[in-house]
């Protein structure tokens, strides 16, 4: 299966994992954080190349971490998505790394989540080599959204 979408360089073709079919659909069952999903497929799914603030249940949770939260849920949420590994399989606390597409069901084109959550102000920048396919990208929606003070641009400063 093949999903495509748009960014600064242009079009870019990208295919799910190789333990998903064609006929598998990936929904996400569970939003955990920000940056953090568990799908139907018993994947946990922590997005690369970003990093929302941390939910501390039990003690006070950092700086607009509930709204990051509430915006991952908002796009993804028992929605289907499509998934893209870069180098690294799994992280340190064995949660899958990709990164992550929802279709715009406005204009049927695929938004990057990973990027989005960033450009919208709900996420950092926080690569970890060799995963860095997309760090151009996602270096310049962090500074569109560091320079018009969205998210926690403007409530965590």
């Amino acid at each position: 299966m093949i999903v495509s979408y748009l960014d600064s360089k242009g079009l870019i073709n990208l295919q799910t994992t190789n333990k998903q079919s064609s006929n598998n659909k990936i929904v996400v069952s569970k939003v955990i954080d920000g940056d953090t999903i568990d799908l139907n497929t018993g994947q946990r799914v922590r997005y690369i190349g970003i990093d929302t603030p941390e939910i501390n249940y039990g003690k006070k949770s950092e700086c607009f971490a509930q709204e990051a939260k509430e915006f991952n849920k908002s796009l993804v949420d028992k929605k289907e998505i499509k998934i893209e590994k870069d180098i690294s399989d799994k992280d340190k606390f064995g949660r899958v790394l990709r990164y992550v597409y929802i279709e715009d069901e406005a204009t049927s084109s695929a938004i990057f989540v990973n990027e989005y959550l960033v450009r919208k102000g709900y996420a950092i920048v926080s690569t970890y080599p060799p995963d860095i396919k997309y760090i151009d990208d996602l270096l310049n929606a962090q500074r569109e959204a560091r320079e018009n003070n969205r998210g926690l641009w403007d409530v965590c400063n």
